[in-house]
């Protein structure tokens, strides 16, 4: 018997667990075969990571190594977490939790609260704009649509980050943030948004992961039983991960191990809502032991692509310019990057226009075409730039796929004519379902020739067309297959929000591009002001921008091209500038700066002690205070001497510690490890520290816990009482194992 013929929509499932592992790069190999104990995959960009975590998840399914029922893996979006569950189902694992952090929780929530708290749980509030808008009124505090979007940012912000109003102008100023109004009165309006929420008995998706942290920390009975269900958890996009999320997975672990992180702290793009790639840069010095695969082979990019985004990241600074991975071209050379300078933003809109009609002309496809800008703003002008051309093409950012009313519309006709008898005929398999495909959707606006223009009949007609399309793939993939069984596939992929694709060029912000990828990448309006935006003040605001610029380099396969414009209306004056971040990258300009002071990581793994050898050798060695002995034990290094010499421990101060970091986490509503774990309390009653340089130099104790604490436990180191109440946020250590 021949074997059935598919397409890359829809592969094979792997007859065996080896078979699971055939195409993997040895590196991906590796991630896919370390089934237990702490794995960090340092993942760049187009670098295969979501194949070699879900390949790794079947691969331990199919060995019978993981129960599908005890894996979660969690991302940050429902469109990553529906791929993933489409991907695990083609590889033989479907019944394995692949959910985004807010599903998860929210799912245990609501399992849990009326054994945990009792009664029906509050309703979930999906939009806060209209409870955030009545809270400035009732502060008599007027927000305009901007002001009002902004201050409900905040807001989400401030819970991420775990900040109390009271905390929040302090906050705000220290982590640099570009406010929209002043910081009191955006306090007044939170403490109000909060009131309205329990006057009306409701929550927001923050306060979800608030609930499970505080039932998982007040009822063990509950954490015990998700505990023992998950078993082992995959994070993707670790590099996001905010101080909440993070203190909620530290629960779900409970201490234990078993845990596959996956990232890439140079694509760290959305620190304005609280994501930290500070989780990911520390994976192992929290996790000594832990195997480490770095992933630099790039699948996706030309060289020529590559070389710009390495570039790019070679002048970059600050802390994720110390972990960026050098990527390597697994393509066939392509053509260079094209760098153009228009007049003005409508002549830029009209060249991005023209060569896109020409791409066309040569071949590529609508739907593997981009064009991405930095702010939404900018896309009126190529939506009217490519309406004009004839150019068909979709906004990203607007409702999913399977949540239009032609789509759902489509869906009840297909599964009303399979229930009708004919989806279940096996003279209507093979080619005859798509014919049948096309009559059901002509009833309802399909055609076989697009309509002229764009605009709502044309973006049904796309919707229709990409089922219609889809029809086509799946018969290929599956001769015998019937009507009933596209409608079972179609049902599959809505409940994975596996989307087909819509063929029009794509037009997209810089951060709604994040996770995808096209044949063609156009990014405009390349000028100071616009790319590092404006608001960008800081050094580290400026880095996350040319971050964000990296993000949309590394989006592109094989044509790539940048452009700006010197003025934005016709006729106005050529003042701007190209983005300080091309200098030394486009022909004719000079490097700006020094550059990055550390070299690239290639790819590689490291295994367990290997891992933390080369950590310490970063750091220096630890030695012991007492006899001078190298420590490599991590309770040892925590002390700062060996756990058999001799201490010189002040209990009272030890004491004093314990009660003031007691007072810091009940304030903070955490374990009191999220401020201080015993060991470090230990040590710093054993060397009483009489300045900074002396407490920062205590292991546990960094610059964001000194900035935090340092005035606090100075003061009781010299036998005085702190002053001051609790700050912000608390950084989490690992608990004490």
């Amino acid at each position: 018997m021949t074997a059935p013929t598919h397409t890359s929509l829809f592969p094979a499932v792997p007859d065996s667990p080896d078979a699971v592992l055939d195409g993997l790069d040895p590196e991906q190999r590796e991630v896919a075969t370390a089934l237990n104990g702490p794995v960090c995959v340092l993942a760049g960009a187009g670098t295969g990571k979501t194949r070699a975590i879900t390949h790794r998840i079947a691969y331990g399914v199919r060995a019978g190594i993981l129960q599908p029922g005890s894996v979660l893996a969690v991302t940050f979006t429902a469109r990553a977490a529906g791929e993933m569950r489409g991907r695990l189902r083609q590889l033989g694992a479907g019944g394995v939790q692949a959910r985004t952090f807010h599903s998860a929780a929210l799912r245990q929530l609501q399992y849990f609260w009326p054994r945990a708290i009792g009664g029906e749980m509050p309703r979930l509030v999906e939009r806060k704009v209209q409870l955030v808008a009545e809270a400035g009124a009732r502060c008599r505090i007027r927000l305009d649509r901007n002001e009002l979007r902004d201050v409900t940012g905040e807001i989400e912000w401030c819970k991420v980050t775990q900040t109390v109003p009271e905390d929040y102008p302090a906050a705000a100023a220290k982590s640099g943030r570009e406010v929209p109004r002043d910081p009191a009165e955006i306090a007044k309006i939170y403490t109000a948004y909060e009131q309205l929420k329990r006057d009306r008995g409701v929550i927001d998706f923050e306060d979800v992961l608030l609930l499970t942290v505080g039932v998982l920390q007040e009822r063990p009975d509950v954490a015990d039983t998700i505990r023992s269900q998950y078993q082992h958890f995959v994070v993707d996009e670790y590099q996001d991960v905010s101080p909440l999320q993070q203190r909620l997975l530290d629960l779900w672990l409970g201490g234990r191990d078993n845990i596959c992180v996956v990232g890439d702290a140079s694509q760290t793009i959305y620190s304005f809502t609280g994501a930290t790639p500070e989780y990911l840069l520390g994976f192992r010095s929290r996790h000594p032991e832990a195997t480490v695969v770095k992933l630099v082979r790039d699948y996706r990019s030309t060289p020529q692509v590559v070389q710009l985004a390495n570039g790019l990241l070679s002048q970059a600074k600050g802390q994720a310019a110390q972990h960026r991975l050098e990527l390597i071209s697994q393509r066939e050379p392509g053509p260079e990057p094209g760098y153009t300078e228009y007049v003005d933003e409508p002549t830029e809109a009209e060249g991005a226009a023209r060569r896109i009609k020409e791409l066309i002309a040569g071949g590529v496809r609508p739907s593997e075409i981009a064009i991405l800008y930095r702010i939404n703003a900018q896309s009126e002008v190529y939506e009217q730039a490519l309406a004009d051309a004839g150019v068909p093409y979709q906004l990203r950012g607007a409702e999913r796929f399977f949540d239009r009313p032609e789509v759902r519309e489509a869906g009840l006709l297909l599964r009303g004519a399979a229930r009708a008898g004919a989806g279940s005929d096996p003279g209507m398999a093979g080619t005859e379902v798509p014919d049948h495909v096309r009559a059901v959707l002509s009833s309802r606006g399909w055609t076989a020739e697009a309509p002229a223009g764009s605009g709502a009949v044309r973006d049904r007609w796309e919707s229709l067309a990409a089922l219609v399309r889809l029809a086509d793939d799946f018969a290929l993939a599956r001769p015998e297959a019937t009507l009933s069984d596209l409608v079972a596939e179609l049902d599959e992929r809505a409940s994975a929000q596996h989307a087909p694709t819509v063929e029009g060029v794509t037009l997209a912000s810089l951060h709604a591009a994040k996770g995808l990828e096209w044949d063609a990448v156009f990014l405009v309006g390349l000028t100071e002001g616009m790319m590092p935006i404006t608001y960008a003040k800081t050094d580290e605001q400026v880095e996350e921008e040319r971050r964000l610029l990296y993000v949309g380099v590394t989006r592109a396969r094989l044509h790539l091209f940048l452009s700006w414009a010197l003025s934005r209306s016709p006729g106005g004056r050529a003042t701007r500038k190209p983005s300080r971040f091309l200098d030394g990258l486009r022909p004719g300009s000079a490097t700006r700066g020094t550059g990055s002071r550390f070299a690239a990581a290639g790819g590689g793994i490291e295994r367990g002690a290997a891992a933390a050898a080369a950590a310490k050798r970063k750091r220096g060695p630890v030695r012991c205070r007492v006899c001078g002995r190298t420590l490599s034990e991590a309770g040892e290094i925590k002390l700062m001497r060996c756990e058999d010499c001799p201490s010189d421990l002040d209990e009272g101060l030890y004491e004093r510690l314990r009660d003031w970091r007691s007072e810091q986490a009940r304030e903070l509503g955490q374990p009191a490890y999220c401020v201080f774990t015993d060991k470090t309390l230990l040590a710093i009653a054993e060397v009483r520290p009489d300045g900074a340089a002396a407490l920062s130099a205590i292991a546990g104790v960094g610059s964001r816990k000194l900035d935090k604490y340092g005035a606090e436990v100075l003061a009781l180191c010299t036998g005085g009482e702190p002053a001051g109440a609790p700050g912000d946020e608390a950084v989490a250590e690992e608990p004490e194992k």
